[in-house]
């Protein structure tokens, strides 16, 4: 593992998070914080929250821990509760076709953490980290965060497609980082942004109050 990314990344793992993933690793599975979490610390931001992958099955999960809630068990989602703090627990998974442009048809549990993050939406929440294994970023984290770009995971269209929202989700962690979204994703902003019809108003304007509080600027980009 890159020396300069252990003395950056490793200390700032959160304890409950850590506890999490060894007594899945003493159970014969494995874990990674996983998504914003990763993408915070790396940047030396400190996450409001720390979500956690893994190859277990949700039935596993609540085996292994005794204090836990199902909050999305169809997705593969178990809340474990440590100390009176809550960390989402998501089973690796795969997700079919989206028929609402939110909600997959159907999810498929993977034994594999690139699975996982190969359906995430942006290079850089599409990281994943754990002591033993160190940091997995098959998709271009890393250097994104050093380029200061946001960039879809994959084809951008697909993506966008897939959710609508995370058209304006790029221009929110735009705002919220400082980054410039990458030149295809904002041309397949463009093109796909009247799909932004088919999101409830709520949804949208969530995102676009968290902009504002960032950079209200930003929201030119949408025009």
């Amino acid at each position: 593992m890159n020396n300069k990314l252990e003395k950056i990344f490793a200390p700032e793992i959160d304890s409950g998070a850590n506890f999490i993933i060894e007594e899945l690793e003493k159970n014969g599975y494995e874990g990674f914080v996983v998504g914003g979490c990763v993408r915070d610390t790396i940047m030396g931001r400190k996450p409001n929250d720390w979500d956690i992958a893994t190859n277990a099955k949700p039935d596993e999960v609540m085996r292994i821990f005794r204090k836990t809630i199902p909050t999305g068990i169809d997705h593969g989602t178990v809340t474990v509760m440590i100390n009176k703090v809550a960390y989402e627990l998501t089973t690796y998974r795969i997700d079919g076709e989206y028929v609402d442009m939110r909600h997959p048809e159907k999810v498929e549990f993977s034994k594999n953490i690139v699975d996982d993050l190969s359906r995430r939406d942006f290079t850089i929440n599409a990281m994943a980290y754990n002591k033993r294994i160190g940091l997995v970023d098959e998709f271009g984290g890393m250097d994104d965060i050093e380029n200061k770009l946001i960039r879809c995971v994959g084809n951008p269209n697909k993506r966008f497609n897939e959710d609508a929202l995370r058209m304006i989700r790029a221009v929110r962690f735009s705002a919220k980082l400082g980054f410039k979204i990458e030149e295809k994703t904002f041309q397949s902003i463009l093109e796909n942004a009247s799909n932004i019809k088919k999101i409830s108003i709520e949804r949208i304007n969530k995102e676009l109050e968290e902009t504002i509080k960032f950079d209200p600027e930003s929201l030119f980009l949408l025009n």
